[in-house]
C-alpha cells in the first residue's frame, strides 16, 4: 500500500458505521490496513471489505473478546500503530429510571470498552517506540445533558482515562481524544431523522446544521497524523460551537438589552 499511512496499522472499535466508518475510510485511503471491531458482524464485514481490512465481531465491554482480536491483528500485520476507540452505546432518560442493567451497558461499552482497548493495545505500542491513540468521548462527557447520566459519566471517564494514558504512554506513544458533540450517524437518527428535532439542534448551533461523520473523522485523522506529533492528553470537541452559549448569560444579557 501506498499513501502517507502507508506502514501504519490501525485497530477501530465501532467500525461499522457511523464516526467509525469513515474512520476506516479515511485510514485506508491514507495506505494504512484497518481492522474493523463492531458487535455489528455483517456492518464490520461490508466496511472491512470496502476497505480491504479484516473484520472482528467484538463486543469491547468483555476484555477477552478485544484481546483475542488484536492478538488476530498482530498475527496478521503485526502490532498496532494506531488505535480509535469508538464504540458506544447510550440511552436518554431521567437517571433514576436507568435500571442497573442499563447503566452496567452503557459504562461498560463506553468506559470500560476504552479501557479494555488501551490496555490490549498500549503495552505493544509502548514496546514497538511508536504509537497513536484516539479515543472518541463526547460533548456531554463535558457538559453533561439532561436524560445522559449514564452516558454523560462514562465520557467523563474517557476523557479522564485519555489524559492518564498519555501520561503513563509518553513519550513514545500520543493518546488523544474526540468529543463530538450532535452528529448524524445511526446512534443519532431518532433525531436527525425528525425535521423538527433536527431544526431544534440547528437552533442551537452556531454554525448552523447538525454535523456529519465525516467530519470528526477528519479531526481524528489529524490527531493519528504526524501534523499532531506535538499534541498528547488533548480533548477536541468537535461540535459547530454548540457548547459556546451561555444560558445564564444569554438570558442576562436579553434581559439588559432588550433584545
Amino acid at each position: 500500500m501506498s499513501g502517507p499511512l502507508a506502514g501504519r496499522v490501525a485497530v477501530v472499535t465501532g467500525g461499522a458505521s457511523g464516526i467509525g466508518a469513515e474512520v476506516c475510510r479515511r485510514y485506508a485511503a491514507g495506505g494504512a490496513r484497518v481492522a474493523v471491531l463492531d458487535r455489528d458482524a455483517d456492518g464490520a464485514a461490508a466496511v472491512a471489505a470496502a476497505v480491504g481490512g479484516l473484520a472482528f465481531t467484538v463486543d469491547v465491554a468483555h476484555a477477552e473478546a478485544v484481546d483475542e482480536a488484536v492478538a488476530a491483528v498482530v498475527d496478521a500485520w503485526g502490532a498496532p500503530t494506531d488505535l480509535v476507540a469508538n464504540a458506544g452505546v447510550g440511552r436518554a432518560r431521567p437517571l433514576w429510571e436507568y435500571t442497573p442493567r442499563e447503566w452496567d451497558l452503557i459504562v461498560g461499552v463506553n468506559l470500560t470498552g476504552t479501557w479494555n482497548c488501551l490496555r490490549a493495545v498500549l503495552p505493544l505500542m509502548v514496546q514497538a517506540g511508536r504509537g497513536s491513540v484516539v479515543n472518541v468521548a463526547s460533548l456531554t462527557g463535558i457538559r453533561p445533558t439532561v436524560g445522559e447520566g449514564p452516558y454523560s459519566a462514562a465520557k467523563a471517564g474517557v476523557i479522564a482515562l485519555t489524559a492518564s494514558a498519555a501520561l503513563e504512554a509518553a513519550p513514545t506513544v500520543r493518546v488523544n481524544c474526540v468529543a463530538p458533540g450532535m452528529i448524524r450517524t445511526p446512534m443519532t437518527s431518532v433525531v436527525t431523522d425528525d425535521p423538527a428535532w433536527s431544526q431544534a439542534a440547528e437552533a442551537g448551533t452556531p454554525l448552523g446544521r447538525i454535523g456529519e461523520a465525516g467530519e470528526v473523522a477528519d479531526v481524528v485523522l489529524f490527531l493519528a497524523s504526524d501534523a499532531a506529533s506535538y499534541v498528547t492528553g488533548q480533548t477536541i470537541v468537535v461540535d459547530g460551537g454548540s457548547v459556546l452559549p451561555s444560558l445564564q448569560s444569554d438570558s442576562l444579557l436579553r434581559a439588559i438589552t432588550g433584545d
